[in-house]
């Protein structure tokens, strides 16, 4: 027995060794190796064809390093262990997984399955083709109106019965349309497809080319011939046109949670649906690298997008004390190449309003403007006025441009809005504030803060790279 152990504990450890000639370590992060294959991955994937900055070998290095050690920092701070995560996640891993447990066997079956429930929802009466033609006599119609397309119907069935050909008269007078340009020719159906009168007289014929007498349905009177009359063809005649039917139904994902739910129920309690998805993740990416990675990838990217959301996107976005200091410490970073003009171009019915649209603003922060004006001017049905609010470059506003920036340029009056007006400040030395280039400002203000946080992330973890085996990367 211990020889056993010894043995099989010998096969792993060559097995392992094995491994890590054809995948050695390339890199390692807070004590944990980084296969080359995973590097690959990511850099073959980040910098394909059609990427605009694209990086050599070494220069991703240094990105690859510091995304993973953002993901270790994640990790210690448990994000993986929130339940938004864990359910986003298992999402996304399950929607890659569940395609992967249906088999072609899964497949075949599903469509035979599928074969033999047609076949029996058209039971013994089969397929029939039919011919026919409308005479239409809504519900609506009158019994006039009824009467008169009957008489049509029986004027049109005595000359069948005399000789006319069927396929000229339905082009000729049916009010079906669609059949009409066919010659009154309708696809195969079983039973349950034809409103009751139309099927019963139809199934009742039993001849190719077989006239029914006039039948009354809902939608007016029917002549109806027989053409065809068939059993389904075997199942290898329709096999492809199935398999197409439930790709385009996607029915691969519902072959699969049946699947799931039938191993689950099969337990007996002993596994849920969480287990099984996860054992089914981990056996089919021990086999296939591309489909680990892309998992792991996901898996990575959540918990980054989370901590950089905390640490740098959103802080940035709501630190308005360090959005004021980034702004003044690079103010002549923001500086324009010419002036602007901060305020609005305003369009009112009456005159008397332009003044008291000033009014409204003169003493209000900048940002408040478009409420005061909703809630004064415009907050019951009646819109008194119309404006634009913004920092302003010429070229931006024709009323601006002729009345600040003195162009000659024609601003066209809006419908019932005939009084234009503008009101604001000519700002000819840049931005007075952070608000104005507000959106430049937390790019910058993002940018220092992830230099920040990544510098102290190298001082906080231990990584180191083997550059023997970084001289290998898609040259082995």
């Amino acid at each position: 027995m211990k020889l056993k152990m010894l043995s099989a504990a010998l096969l792993l450890s060559a097995a392992a060794i094995a491994q890590t000639a054809n995948d050695p370590v390339i890199m390692t992060v807070n004590g944990k190796p980084v296969l080359r294959s995973e590097f690959e991955y990511s850099y073959n994937k980040n910098n394909s064809e059609g990427v605009i900055d694209k990086k050599s070998v070494k220069e991703y290095v240094d990105l690859f390093i510091n995304y993973k050690l953002k993901v270790e920092a994640a990790l210690d701070e448990h994000m993986d262990t929130l339940t938004s995560f864990q359910k986003e996640f298992a999402q996304y891993r399950d929607q890659q997984i569940l395609p992967m447990l249906v088999t072609d066997a899964d497949i075949e079956a599903e469509a035979k399955k599928i074969y033999d429930q047609t076949v029996e929802r058209i039971g013994p009466d089969g397929l029939i083709q039919t011919a026919h033609i409308l005479i239409g006599a809504g519900q609506q119609a009158s019994q006039t109106e009824w009467d008169t397309a009957k008489q049509r119907a029986d004027s049109i069935y005595n000359a069948l019965q005399k000789g006319a050909d069927f396929s000229e008269m339905a082009s000729k007078f049916s009010q079906d349309p669609g059949s009409a340009r066919e010659g009154g020719l309708l696809p195969f159906v079983q039973r349950g497809q034809f409103v009751k009168e139309f099927e019963d007289a139809a199934f009742a014929l039993k001849d190719s080319a077989q006239l029914s007498p006039v039948v009354k349905s809902p939608f007016g009177y029917h002549i109806i011939q027989l053409r065809a009359r068939k059993m389904l063809e075997p199942f290898e005649f329709h096999h492809d046109a199935i398999l197409q039917f439930m790709e385009q139904r996607n029915m691969r994902d519902a072959i699969a949670k049946q699947k799931v739910d039938d191993i689950v129920k099969a337990s007996n309690g002993q596994m849920t649906e969480a287990q099984l998805m996860e054992e089914k993740s981990n056996e089919f990416a021990a086999n296939d690298p591309e489909l680990k990675y892309l998992i792991q990838e996901y898996h990575d990217g959540l918990l980054l997008y989370e901590i950089s959301n905390q640490l740098v996107w959103d802080k940035a976005a709501k630190d308005e004390a360090g959005l004021a200091k980034c702004f003044k410490k690079n103010r002549k970073k923001y500086a324009w190449d010419r002036p602007r003009y901060k305020g609005m171009a305003y369009h009112v019915k009456d005159q008397a309003d332009v003044e008291a649209v000033a009014d409204c603003v003169r003493k209000l922060p900048f940002d408040q403007w478009a409420e005061a004006l909703r809630s004064t001017f415009n907050a019951d049905s009646v819109i008194r006025i119309r404006v634009e609010k913004g920092i302003f470059k010429p070229g931006d506003n024709a009323l601006i441009d002729s009345v600040v920036f003195k162009k000659d340029t024609v601003a066209t009056h809006l419908k019932d809005y005939p009084i234009n007006a503008v009101y604001g400040k000519l700002l000819t030395k840049g931005p007075e504030d952070y608000t104005d280039v507000r959106g430049l400002v937390v790019a910058d203000y993002q940018e220092a803060l992830e230099k920040e946080w990544v510098a102290k992330l190298r001082r906080k973890y231990a990584f180191k790279v083997d550059n023997t085996v970084l001289d290998t990367v898609n040259k082995h």
